[in-house]
């Protein structure tokens, strides 16, 4: 997930000032950009967020309709998660069909909250085997400066935790809307972490140029009680096990600051 090239020389200079446990935009190793995060952002939205992480900014919009559960989950509802990587967000998106990036944003995302039971999807079942509700979390990136999983992940989750379902009863077999909402059925709120490798050293929250430099990235997702949910490995390089050890326990403390950053 990078964008435009960078020199030689940039890179140079990110990777010397990692080895002497520095950043080239002034933070530590371990050091989040500034959050902000903002719900209710989408008025036709039965969920919304907007996440803005430094200068990566995505916004995630959720809908709930009625649909048919699948087949070997006949009491639950569904989740769908999809990604769209704005072309206004970086002179490498391209219009058009979803490709290997976005793919894997939609993945990572869905991944987090279905691994950590995030929604109560036995409560989305209206009649079971015939009619569920149908949670669609739809990523837009806006504005992409690097890291664009962690703030993708996090908008997912604030917009779910914003997220209204209709109230109904089921007459004759027929389903009837009523007036008012209810909250979605949040059991768990994941945090995903993103750690890169850059000459041995662990970074967190990559920016863009980093993540040109970095050797192989890791990217974990915790639920409330801190254990891990969901793995992801990218990039070409590789982790030994003391530095995944290194990193899970990296992780695990970034999120639980970042889990602060969410209100519920």
């Amino acid at each position: 997930m990078t964008s435009s090239s960078i020199t030689r020389v940039k890179l140079k200079q990110i990777a010397e000032k990692i080895e002497k446990a520095k950043r080239l935009d002034g933070r530590g190793l371990n050091d989040y950009r500034e959050i902000k995060i903002e719900q209710g952002v989408i008025e036709k939205a039965e969920g919304s967020a907007r996440v803005l992480l430094g200068k990566t900014e995505v916004l995630v919009g959720t809908k709930v309709e009625t649909g048919a559960p699948f087949p070997d989950t006949p009491n639950n509802g569904v989740l769908t998660v999809n990604a769209e990587l704005v072309p206004l967000a970086s002179p490498d998106f391209e219009p058009g069909p979803p490709d290997e990036n976005s793919i894997e944003l939609a993945r990572i995302v869905d991944r987090g909250i279905r691994e950590s039971e995030a929604i109560d999807t036995e409560k989305l079942c209206i009649e079971p085997g015939k009619r569920v509700f149908v949670v669609f979390v739809d990523v837009y990136v806006l504005n992409h400066d690097g890291n664009l999983i962690d703030a993708s992940a996090l908008a997912a989750v604030a917009a779910l935790m914003n997220t209204k379902m209709p109230n109904y009863e089921v007459k004759d077999d027929e389903l009837i809307i009523k007036q008012g909402y209810t909250p979605l059925p949040i059991k768990s709120h994941p945090i995903t972490v993103t750690l890169g490798k850059i000459k041995d050293k662990l970074i967190v929250d990559p920016w863009l140029e980093e993540e040109q430099a970095i050797d192989a990235r890791l990217t974990m997702a915790f639920n409330n009680e801190g254990n891990i949910c969901a793995i992801q490995k990218g990039c070409p390089g590789y982790f030994t096990q003391q530095q995944i050890i290194e990193g899970m326990k990296l992780a695990q403390k970034k999120a639980a600051e970042l889990r602060k950053k969410l209100k519920w």
